[in-house]
């Protein structure tokens, strides 16, 4: 089930094929997360569902992008995004380019009550099965980097009781997203090869989507970090996944409440 990582180019590629060595290294030195004394994972597709757009607000310390961002507290930024009005947290746990870990995640998990998103490149059936026992609500899946191997990973996740985000940049990936059965896509305004950000991608896709007969759960993501930015968004997305402008903010709480209006 490993995709073929040779064909990813640029950046995405790069960091893809680094974590698959991370995984595969772990796998060998026989490196696994002890299950967690946690309660159930809170269900990440109904925190999107309520009424009105849903915000997933990202723990991110750096970036390809973007560099440095903020050298955060995991817990304390979580606990302040809960605070102003988020109704799920992204955290990431890819060390080398975002400076995440594992254990970002089970102190998130542990100190709020809302679902978590493990943000990371799964390249790795033992990522799946990972993200479950670390205590996260969900998983990404990018069909970047997965291809058609998209729709094996779905259904992985399935068994293993995660849910997943399918991440679409353009219309081929979204085409891969929907035969796969994916029930929540989330539409990333930045392109993972170059880092180039446009912001008319999300509304372009997610109307495809709909026109498509999607009925399933709409995530815009990238770029985002003024309430106007998100005017276009209601009514067509379930939800907005921000990181670097939240991140940067310094004043968490306020910054969710300001950009939810």
């Amino acid at each position: 089930m490993i995709p073929d990582l040779g064909r990813v180019p640029g950046v995405l590629g790069e960091i893809a094929r680094r974590r698959l060595a991370d995984v595969l290294r772990g796998l060998e030195a026989g490196e696994a997360p002890e299950p967690e004394a946690l309660p159930p994972a809170p269900s990440f597709r109904a925190a999107l569902e309520a009424p009105g757009l849903s915000l997933i607000a990202e723990v991110k310390r750096k970036s390809p992008s973007q560099g440095d961002i903020a050298p955060l507290d995991a817990t304390k930024v979580a606990q302040a995004y809960a605070q102003g009005g988020a109704r799920a947290i992204s955290v990431l746990t890819e060390p080398h380019y975002f400076a995440g870990s594992d254990e970002d995640l089970i102190r998130v998990r542990r100190a709020v009550g809302l679902p978590v998103l493990r943000k990371d490149f799964t390249v790795h059936p033992a990522q799946v099965r990972q993200a479950r026992r670390l205590g996260a609500s969900a998983v990404l899946l990018i069909v970047a980097v997965l291809g058609e191997r998209t729709g094996a990973y779905l259904e992985l996740a399935r068994k293993e009781g995660v849910e997943a985000l399918v991440e679409v940049h353009d219309a081929r990936e979204l085409e891969i997203a929907l035969e796969a059965g994916a029930g929540i896509v989330g539409i990333n305004n930045r392109d993972l090869t170059t880092l180039e950000v446009n912001l008319d991608t999300a509304p372009r896709l997610g109307r495809l989507a709909r026109g498509r007969g999607f009925d399933g759960v709409l995530v815009a993501e990238s770029g985002y970090a003024r309430a106007e930015e998100l005017r276009s968004l209601k009514g067509l997305f379930d939800g907005v996944l921000v990181g670097t402008s939240l991140a940067r903010s310094g004043r968490w709480r306020e910054a969710v409440a300001a950009l939810l209006g």
